[in-house]
């Protein structure tokens, strides 16, 4: 059976006449030829653009501009087409044919400067040499005056030191020509000169998009980052920049310093936020000293160790910390607080640490705390000792570690000691008065007479 009769077989099947069977048939080869004429594969693309860029390089205009036109009918979504046609029409004279290539390449990305300096150039030439200029052109032509105006002035402001009304006057230059990376850049570096560097960031960030090749932008945002303790940002936007050129040499051995710092904060975070606590508290300050020998201006980095210290209950040292990290990031209310928790727990333990009478961990469970209660309360029982002097000090040693144990054991109560403040301590309570400390409703059982003996249960 010949092709055709295969092909043709399904129709009859299904009862259509020959002529529709026949019809059915033009349609499926049509359909056939017709993709092999319009439908150009992504290779034959490039080969288009590829011919089309050497033909403009060598001078061929009208063998350039016939390779842009396959390309852009294989590839009407790719912006960057349209405007190499519009190039080509531009370099040819063409420039109300570049028009529509240019305006097609706005639509398909509207942050696209380049495309839209050079519309813009149509436009003010189309109003000038017209002795009746569009309302577009004439438009135009005026805030382009006022953007010359606004720039100087913006300038001369910067010059003086005038950062406010440099961002001032900036402010309406980006308001009409947002897609203007140089007025961002002053901008951002007003705001850096002002001690904002969050706003700088914001700023600084879009210009990336605006120039092809931005590495000095990608580094300053890097070491903007850098500079607040935000080593993950720090480190992506180092490596934009060395994505641009491997061998910038300045972005290189920034990316150098930011990869080692990065490396040893994530090691130190991870000791101690990941569960191991007061075992690695040691490791976690070294890690965390070490990285500020590299960067002692680095906040987060102070804060990390000033957690480390609390953890190893070493809070003079962590007070140090948080007040340099302070002077470096003074709105952070992470440090603010850090620093208030630390003050409470310095002064506590000038007090009683109830960790530390007991001789368990800050992280210790209550069936830790319970068993070490129990060994201790058996060794300091007062009906161990014979001598007043002895059973003295040994009343006072049993009442600091039932104190610890009612403490620690409760969980509302070793919150508030946590957080620096002694439930126990009549002076943090309203209206505490005399009374021994430890025991509620000021009970103290030694105080019932010499001979006063007891069975303490050890739960």
């Amino acid at each position: 059976m010949s092709l055709i009769r295969k092909l043709m077989e399904p129709c009859r099947r299904a009862g259509l006449s020959g002529v529709l069977c026949s019809l059915s048939l033009l349609c499926v080869i049509l359909d056939i030829q017709l993709d092999g004429v319009f439908g150009a594969t992504q290779a034959e693309i490039e080969h288009h653009l590829e011919m089309g860029r050497k033909l403009l390089a060598a001078g061929q205009l009208a063998e350039a501009l016939s390779h842009y036109h396959s390309a852009v009918e294989g590839d009407s979504k790719n912006y960057l087409t349209f405007y190499k046609r519009a190039a080509v029409f531009l370099a040819m004279g063409k420039s109300k044919s570049a028009l529509p290539d240019l305006t097609k390449a706005i639509q398909l990305k509207p942050d696209f400067l380049a495309a839209r300096l050079q519309r813009g150039n149509i436009l003010l030439k189309q109003g000038i040499l017209n002795h009746s200029p569009t309302y577009e052109a004439q438009n135009q032509l005026m805030k382009a005056n006022e953007l010359e105006e606004l720039q100087e002035e913006a300038q001369a402001a910067y010059h003086q030191g005038d950062y406010s009304t440099t961002i001032a006057l900036l402010e309406r230059v980006i308001e009409i020509s947002p897609w203007d990376p140089e007025s961002r850049e002053l901008r951002a570096e007003c705001y850096i000169r002002m001690g904002d560097p969050q706003k700088a960031i914001q700023d600084l960030t879009p210009t990336t998009r605006l120039r092809n090749d931005n590495r000095a932008a990608f580094l300053k945002l890097s070491k903007l980052h850098y500079s607040l303790g935000d080593h993950h940002e720090s480190l992506n936007n180092v490596r934009e920049c060395l994505k641009l050129d491997q061998d910038d040499k300045e972005c290189f051995s920034h990316y150098k310093q930011v990869k080692k710092l990065s490396k040893q904060l994530d090691s130190a975070e991870e000791l101690i936020e990941e569960g191991r606590w007061i075992k690695s508290a040691p490791e976690a300050i070294d890690v965390c000293s070490e990285a500020h020998q590299r960067d002692p201006r680095n906040a987060n980095v102070l804060r990390d160790r000033a957690e480390a210290y609390i953890l190893n209950q070493d809070y003079e040292k962590a007070v140090e910390d948080y007040q340099e990290a302070r002077e470096f990031d003074g709105d952070s209310n992470d440090i603010k607080e850090g620093l208030d928790r630390a003050q409470r727990l310095l002064k506590q333990s000038r007090k009683r640490d109830y960790y530390k009478i007991l001789g368990v961990s800050r992280n210790a469970n209550k069936q830790e705390i319970t068993k070490a209660y129990r060994k201790l309360a058996q060794q300091w029982h007062p009906d161990n000792f014979q001598s007043e002097a002895e059973k003295k000090e040994a009343e006072k040693k049993f009442i600091d570690i039932a104190s610890a144990k009612e403490v620690l054991t409760d969980p509302e109560m070793r919150q508030k000691f946590d957080a620096g403040e002694d439930p126990l301590d009549p002076e943090s309570q309203q209206g505490g008065g005399g009374g021994q400390q430890g025991w509620p409703f000021h009970f103290n059982p030694f105080e019932s007479g010499g001979s006063f003996h007891f069975k303490f249960q050890y739960n």
